[in-house]
């Protein structure tokens, strides 16, 4: 191997991850990945639960919109809701998320 590839071979870096938290950050990172899921997850970060309203109009974002991204992201367990007449609430069931965001948040590229 010559001296310029052996600076090309990255070294493994040995992060301490098992496959059940492999799993769980792809999954979280799959689920989130999306501006507005992002800010979403930010906004429940800081307070027990939101009107699908209250989002709406904190985010500048459309109701309909906002709704697909709310509704799939409670059908894979990352936030929970609950009705109150004719208003639906939103909170952050899955608190893990918050972790994984502020994590990316803090890499030195972005």
């Amino acid at each position: 191997m010559s001296d310029m590839t052996a600076t090309l071979v990255a070294t493994p870096v040995d992060l301490n991850l098992t496959t059940e938290k492999m799993e769980k950050v792809a999954f979280i990172l799959k689920t989130t990945a999306h501006p507005t899921r992002i800010a979403i997850v930010q906004l429940l970060a800081a307070t027990d639960s939101l009107s699908v309203t209250d989002i709406s109009e904190k985010l500048n974002v459309e109701q309909s919109l906002l709704s697909h991204h709310l509704s799939g992201m409670k059908l894979k367990g990352i936030l929970s809701s609950h009705r109150e007449g004719k208003n639906i609430f939103y909170a952050l069931k899955m608190r893990e998320v918050i972790d994984v965001i502020q994590c990316l948040a803090g890499c030195t590229f972005l």
